[in-house]
């Protein structure tokens, strides 16, 4: 089983996040928040159940 997760905050950590944005709708996810990487895969979708924990991260390690 792939680490989604895990692997996702570790890439977070490493300064490889570019942007953020929240969409209505991303494939069959709804809402959705997309986080575009600068490396492969190159976006990642989260769920809105798991939201409060990207914004922490991202206020953390992500600066703009």
């Amino acid at each position: 089983m792939y680490p989604y997760h895990n692997r996702i905050r570790q890439r977070i950590k490493n300064n490889e996040l570019i942007r953020y944005e929240y969409v209505d709708r991303y494939k069959t996810i709804t809402p959705c928040l997309l986080l575009h990487f600068s490396t492969e895969p190159k976006t990642r979708p989260i769920r809105e159940h798991r939201y409060e924990e990207y914004e922490a991260l991202i206020k953390k390690f992500f600066s703009t």
